[in-house]
């Protein structure tokens, strides 16, 4: 059978159409991401602006499309953090189930740290006596999921990410001496009310902030999942990024290669909520994962389905 899981975060639409194999594997059919920034200022008026829940819409429809053409019956679809903090959210999926006949869930943060650790646990070949931590940065939140073996998976999410953040505090451009302080408080600020006294073996960062750091870090000319996934990334080479970013205004960070044309405002914030991630947790490297929510999905149905 063919099946599609979208995932609609606060910066980015994903869907991945895969084939799912007799013995349980699956064949990626399509993997396809637009920017449409459907959260856009709901931090602050804690309601989805019309002309990005029309961009996202017409995301959704036109991957949908693309998906049917390829064969996919079956879809599923979760969407996160914005759509989990507007007040229109519920019009928002009527109107994406009527126009589109995709079924959106709004998952709450827990849902989605545990989506994203089945899509490592699938994706990644890790040493499963390592004790992992998993980041997943987005638009408007930040999962991190700690893993350790014989204990249950401690899962939290918090409210920083790079479109909230960005919104919330980055008033300049370069960033300011004193933009570049708050940022690091807040982050520093939520990252220790978590209260984890942990050290992480292994640290692995998903979804679009990570990747694109890695590319940058790169200098990849076009985006080439191959050489991202399970690549490491040191700190030092993360820090130096994060510099990149903060010392060029927006019109000469979105010349830099990798570094795609909806992320430029806002990957400012993203990385440096990696970079205080890796300094709260004193880790040396992470790990990158090409494979978020959207594989997660994939795999949750898989199991569902009992194939294999």
């Amino acid at each position: 059978m063919k099946l599609a899981a979208f995932d609609i975060g606060t910066n980015t639409v994903l869907m991945l159409a895969v084939e799912v194999l007799p013995d349980g594997g699956v064949r990626p059919i399509l993997d396809l991401a637009r920017i449409t920034r459907v959260g856009r200022g709901v931090d602050k008026s804690g309601a989805l602006d019309p002309e990005a829940a029309r961009r996202t819409i017409d995301a959704i429809a036109d991957f949908a499309e693309a998906a049917r053409k390829a064969g996919v019956k079956k879809f599923v679809g979760v969407a996160t953090s914005a759509l989990r903090d507007a007040r229109n959210g519920e019009s928002f999926i009527a109107e994406v189930k009527n126009r589109t006949g995709v079924t959106l869930e709004v998952i709450s943060g827990r849902t989605e740290a545990e989506l994203s650790h089945l899509a490592v646990r699938r994706g990644l070949s890790l040493d499963p006596a390592a004790r992992l931590l998993i980041v997943d940065i987005g638009g408007g939140s930040t999962e991190l999921i700690r893993c350790e073996r014989g204990r249950k998976l401690a899962l939290v999410s918090l409210q920083i990410g790079s479109v909230r953040l960005t919104e919330r505090i980055v008033h300049s451009d370069p960033p300011s001496p004193d933009d570049t302080e708050r940022l690091r408080d807040e982050i520093d600020r939520a990252l220790g009310g978590t209260g984890w006294d942990f050290a992480p073996d292994i640290l692995v960062g998903i979804a679009g902030t990570v990747t694109t750091v890695c590319a940058v870090a790169l200098g990849l000319e076009t985006y080439d999942p191959a050489r991202v996934h399970g690549h490491v990334l040191s700190r030092e080479e993360v820090s130096r990024t994060l510099a990149r970013f903060g010392e060029l205004p927006l019109a000469e960070r979105r010349k830099l290669k990798g570094l795609e044309e909806g992320r430029a405002d806002v990957i400012f914030a993203g990385t440096m909520i990696l970079d205080r991630v890796m300094e709260r947790f004193k880790v040396p490297s992470v790990v990158v994962s090409d494979q978020g929510v959207r594989w997660g999905l994939v795999w949750r149905e898989v199991e569902r389905l009992g194939v294999g």
